[in-house]
Formats: structure tokens, sequence, C-alpha cells
């Protein structure tokens, strides 16, 4: 997750990052993903200063990306 710092510390020892906006979007094109569920993806820095992250789902066949206080997750 790219809310916390606590997530990214984790995303650097995984090895593993999270998808970009454009990347989930391409995703859902091999499939229909977060139905009934929300992912975040990673936010560009000039959101994150400001304390917002993005996340994003697939709702009545469409793929929605939402804004939150990163603090939420």
């Amino acid at each position: 997750m790219s809310c916390g710092p606590r997530c990214l510390e984790v995303e650097a020892v995984k090895g593993v990052s999270l998808l970009t906006e454009a990347q989930y979007c391409a995703l859902q094109q091999f499939g229909e993903f977060d139905t009934k569920t929300s992912s975040w993806v990673a936010t560009p820095p000039d959101v994150r200063n400001l304390g917002g992250a993005l996340f994003c789902d697939r709702r009545y066949g469409k793929v929605f990306v939402y804004h939150n206080g990163a603090e939420s997750c």
C-alpha cells in the first residue's frame, strides 16, 4: 500500500510497488477486478505531499479513481 510510511517500508523490503493508475486500468482489460473491493494505487508526489492518496475499483462496468486522505488506510 502506498498510503503511509509503514506501507512504503513494506514495499521496499518485499521489492514490490503499487500499480499506477494507467497500469490498473490496463489490468482491467484482462478481467473484472475489484468489483466488490478497492485497491490503493501509486499516487503522484504532488498529491501525496498534500496528504492525499488514490484508489481504484470497478463498478457498473467502468473503472473509477477516487481520492482520500493517506491516513485513512
